[in-house]
């Protein structure tokens, strides 16, 4: 327990006196996941939008498939993106490997199948009358999935929370892609696994109260703006 209140005094001492090092750290750790957060829901939402609405033979597979994607394990996804982005792999031509461009492809694809799985959801739980009541009143398609989107926001916006909270938790991806280099792919969780290797607990419980704060603060402003004026009266 004692490194609990010193690693929680430890926090406080560096947020206070804007250590350089853990503000970067911290700073890379909102781009990345971020960047991959918002490219997720560029991929996950017009492929949870089409699932939800067509249909199609083997739609149900493609669904499994999705839905099995959700559960996908990090390391697994690190894997196959360090084969990809490896000198000799088929994106090796890029000189991607150990940079945070590598970072975010990582955390891009382990978020996309949530924002998708929750997009069908929402999309789906949407009244079918309602659907039908919109094609009634004349809206082509773009109007139609416009307002489709706008009735199903409150499930998207979950869909962008879920995506945002699996991709800044994540570790394993980020340290096979990036190599955890200091100064340059260093983000707040590879930088935990390495203090806790190093056996610094106190400066590992600080970093992981810095990483939860930052988690609780996106995640309130995403919240707030979903319960924008769902208040009960």
């Amino acid at each position: 327990m004692s490194f609990i209140g010193t690693g929680i005094a430890e926090a406080l001492r560096m947020l206070v006196t804007g250590n350089k090092e853990v503000l970067e750290i911290t700073w890379r750790t909102f781009q990345v996941s971020g960047t991959a957060t918002l490219i997720s829901v560029l991929i996950g939402v017009p492929i949870g939008t089409f699932l939800a609405l067509k249909g199609f033979f083997g739609r149900n597979l493609v669904i499994s498939v999705v839905n099995l994607g959700m559960g996908l394990p990090p390391v697994v996804v690190g894997l196959v993106t360090w084969l990809c982005l490896t000198r000799y792999g088929p994106l090796g031509f890029l000189g991607l490997l150990y940079t945070p461009t590598a970072m975010v492809v990582a955390q891009a694809i382990i978020a996309s199948p949530i924002v998708a799985g929750f997009t069908i959801a929402a999309i789906q739980s949407i009244n079918p009358k309602m659907r039908l009541q919109i094609l009634a009143l004349g809206a082509n398609r773009l109007q139609f999935l416009l307002l489709l989107l706008r009735e199903a926001r409150l499930g998207l916006l979950a869909a962008v929370i879920a995506g945002f909270g699996g991709v800044i938790s994540e570790v394993g991806a980020s340290i096979m892609v990036g190599g955890n280099i200091k100064g340059y792919t260093r983000v707040l969780t590879t930088a935990i696994a390495l203090e806790v290797s190093k056996g610094s607990f106190e400066l590992a419980t600080a970093l992981s109260i810095i990483l939860l704060l930052l988690a609780f603060l996106i995640t309130a402003v995403l919240t707030s703006i979903q319960q924008h004026r769902r208040q009960p009266q």
